[in-house]
């Protein structure tokens, strides 16, 4: 198993659907990498003006070929990952500020 920190350019006009199917439960449910990128999506960190961070276990190779072919591509226009052990992705993004307001969710 791997973890990867992933840094990638989110399409702003494409934000409210991602959450909504976030929201909806449908991205948690892919098989076999929906709880992972779920996950991952849920907790992003913006890390610079229109670029979203998270930490993100993934098996493929090349990293995350299933996760970009099912959701990543459609939302997001460049992605980039770096191999780091678990959970030192999210300790390095910990401080940054969250890419949704977890207050819409509550």
């Amino acid at each position: 198993m791997a973890y990867y920190l992933v840094k990638a350019q989110f399409r702003e006009d494409r934000l409210v659907e991602l959450r909504a199917r976030l929201d909806s439960g449908e991205i948690e449910r892919m098989g076999p990498f929906g709880t992972a990128l779920h996950t991952g999506l849920d907790n992003a960190r913006i890390q610079a003006p229109g670029w979203a961070v998270w930490e993100e276990e993934d098996y493929c190779r090349p990293p995350l070929a299933m996760e970009r072919a099912a959701v990543l591509d459609t939302y997001f226009v460049e992605l980039g990952v770096e191999k780091v052990a678990p959970s030192e992705g999210w300790a390095q993004i910990d401080k940054l500020p969250r890419l949704w307001d977890k207050n819409q969710n509550d």
